[in-house]
């Protein structure tokens, strides 16, 4: 069945390929803007971000507005087939705003406020920020909601942070009241009669604080609940007046590489197309394989928020300056690295910046225009090529990645194991735990979605749940059914501990999911980074896989309770205690990995079994080398097959059938050749 989702925006249908632009900075120089405008023709730019940050340069003293800048600036991008993404100047308020009201700065952790400077220090309650926000917004809408250039509004930028002033204080105890209703509600699900630290009444709630309050694990995690809903509550401040001059144009808000600080599911329901910003760090390995891994595993993520195509609004055309060592994009990577995000969903490819600063935080970071000024720069040739192969791959545009497998992922589970203090204070590793099974699928060329608790299991074959910590009893129940329908699920240690407020299951653990896998958990330790133990598969076992695998880390001691051994412990007291096992129920079946393995080899066999067990396709029939992925979009009648070599080296790849070359229509069979960075995009 086909499904083809329409193009961000109507005006320009076809790949966004364009920049942040700051023509701000170069209003003393109006010769900057014609040179730019050519230049953007010329690399093959049809897009722009402008007014990220140019709250100043709008409202230069407080009532006193100068748009004429950005007439002229949106008036030629208009005449000259450019298009724009208008940004909302919130990101970064003007000193006479901080110097006229101090409550708009933010007050730390440690209830000290902020001066002036830097970027989102701002209080997303502070009533004088709301209103001077809406008051800038309701005119940039009435101004520009209806031209012809503008494609969208960029809501401010990077949102993220947290406030601690008392005007924060008295929302958060409001929220809690609204959530909780009584105080013995409250010090029920927060268990405060640990350390007697009940409270009896709601003026002695405050946000958790170094010198305070930071050992009760639920008050933390609502507190991080709370900003992300006060923080999208801002958000909609922000897009009102915009969407009541105009609701058709799309609202977005960049959002960040697996940011913690929000929670993304949520604030992804506000917006109307998710973009975000990557900045790989290639090339400090033999090969950017592990680097692939991760930021693939946050295209899938972000494109699965609204299950349909995103956009990467930030990227580098070259390299940043913020990163620990800042190298240079060898030959291929600019092409590799746009079309990694294309393959896995996006349908824009956008940088940070079009033209660079000439002085403060970022004036060397990477740019399509360097300092130097004109075209002749390898870096500004490696975005218009890339420009050109865009605009042969149209067909692409709104196609989707038919996912199979899904990655059970949730910010509340994330910010819940972070705050344990259980068996490995050292390092728990989530993160790492979560690619460790991921990079398998992404090595097989199997597309995989990354869902949350609240969403639909149903179209999933198979279902990873890596560190489910934090578990609900519903989404428990909701995992049962989707094994007893025919699903597979597989689990890993340090599963259903805790309930939605960082309360521990009681009954034995893996609490909901204890029949489901049909085990019990008994204990926990973790191993410090110079010990080890073994998995050793058992002879005969249901996957057919042989040999013995090295765990570090952490190890769980369970017991069969209906479920079968496939794999046990190698040594310590615990040796020959069931490692691996499988549970059938109804017409599926759920695995239980009891500790980390740390050997990419037993994910690469486990996985393999599985897939094949469970029937779900690969994008290639074949074996990937090393370090090269197969991803997949598809309109449901054509399929387009992205080869991309991240291995640092020449790999060959067995077609498993005839292709044609999306970009020249060459026909394609038997082996290809990828060289190094190389990166082909086939059309089946």
């Amino acid at each position: 069945m086909s499904q083809k989702f329409p193009p961000i925006s109507k005006k320009l249908p076809v790949f966004m390929h364009g920049a942040d632009y700051n023509p701000d900075q170069w209003l003393h120089d109006p010769k900057v803007l014609e040179e730019d405008i050519r230049l953007m023709k010329l690399a093959n730019c049809n897009v722009m971000s402008v007014g990220i940050f140019s709250w100043v340069s709008l409202e230069p003293s407080e009532g006193e507005y100068t748009f004429e800048w950005l007439d002229e600036v949106l008036d030629r991008f208009a005449e000259n087939g450019i298009y724009a993404w208008l940004a909302t100047p919130s990101g970064a308020r003007p000193a006479w705003m901080s110097q006229h009201y101090p409550e708009v700065l933010r007050v730390g952790a440690n209830r000290v406020r902020n001066l002036q400077g830097g970027r989102h220090n701002h209080c997303y309650t502070s009533p004088v920020y709301r209103k001077k926000t809406a008051e800038m917004n309701r005119r940039l809408a009435e101004r520009y909601a209806q031209h012809p250039a503008v494609v969208g509004w960029h809501i401010s930028n990077e949102l993220g942070g947290d406030c601690n002033c008392e005007l924060c204080q008295e929302a958060f105890r409001g929220w809690l009241k609204a959530k909780y209703g009584t105080l013995d509600a409250l010090n029920r699900a927060w268990w405060t009669a640990f350390w007697s630290h009940t409270y009896t009444d709601w003026s002695q709630i405050e946000s958790p604080a170094p010198h305070g309050e930071m050992m009760v694990h639920a008050h933390n995690l609502d507190w991080r609940r709370f900003v992300t809903d006060q923080t999208i509550d801002f958000y909609r401040v922000e897009i009102a007046p915009l969407k009541n001059a105009n609701p058709e144009l799309p609202c977005t808000t960049n959002m960040m590489d697996l940011f913690e600080g929000l929670d993304y599911r949520k604030l992804a329901e506000e917006v109307d197309v998710v973009s975000w910003d990557a900045y790989p760090k290639w090339h400090n390995e033999t090969s950017d394989g592990r680097e692939a891994v991760w930021f693939s595993f946050n295209h899938d993520l972000f494109r699965s928020l609204k299950k349909k195509p995103f956009m990467l609004m930030e990227s580098t055309p070259s390299l940043t300056n913020w990163q620990p060592v800042s190298k240079l994009k060898r030959p291929g990577m600019h092409r590799l690295s746009s079309l990694h995000a294309v393959a896995h969903g996006s349908d824009t490819v956008q940088y940070f910046q079009w033209r660079k600063s000439r002085g403060s935080s970022e004036k060397f970071h990477g740019a399509v225009v360097d300092h130097v000024g004109h075209e002749h720069t390898r870096v500004f040739q490696d975005v218009a090529t890339l420009g050109e192969t865009l605009g042969k791959l149209d067909d692409v545009l709104g196609t989707t990645v038919p996912a199979e497998t899904a990655i059970l992922f949730d910010w509340d589970n994330r910010w819940a194991v972070r705050d344990a203090q259980g068996p490995r204070n050292m390092g728990i590793g989530y993160e790492n735990t979560v690619m460790q099974h991921y990079r398998a699928f992404w090595e097989m060329g199997v597309p995989v979605d990354v869902i949350g608790a609240e969403d639909a299991f149903d179209g999933y074959k198979l279902i990873v749940a890596p560190m489910v910590y934090l578990l609900r009893q519903e989404t428990g129940e909701k995992l049962h059914a989707f094994v007893e329908r025919g699903g597979t699920l597989v689990v890993t240690y340090w599963s259903g501990i805790v309930d939605e407020n960082d309360l521990c299951h009681l009954g034995g653990f893996p609490g909901p999911l204890r029949k489901t896998v049909g085990i019990w958990a008994e204990e926990i330790e973790g191993l410090p980074d110079h010990d080890c133990n073994s998995l050793v598969m058992a002879e005969g076992n249901g996957l057919g896989i042989a040999g013995e695998f090295e765990i570090r880390e952490l190890c769980e001691r369970i017991h069969l309770e209906g479920a079968q051994a496939l794999g046990v412990y190698g040594s310590d007291f615990y040796a020959g205690e069931p490692v691996l096992t499988v549970n059938a129920v109804g017409k599926g079946k759920a695995y239980y990995l009891a500790a980390r393995v740390s050997e990419d080899a037993f994910y690469d066999a486990f996985y393999g079994k599985v897939v094949e067990e469970a029937g779900i396709r690969r994008v290639l029939d074949a074996d990937l080398p090393a370090g090269v992925t197969a991803q997949l979009r598809t309109d449901g009648d054509r399929e387009y097959v992205f080869l991309l070599n991240f291995s640092g080296t020449a790999c060959e790849v067995e077609l498993d059938r005839e292709y044609a070359d999306a970009e020249t229509g060459e026909q394609l069979s038997g082996s290809l050749v990828l060289p190094v960075n190389g990166s082909r995009v086939l059309r089946s």
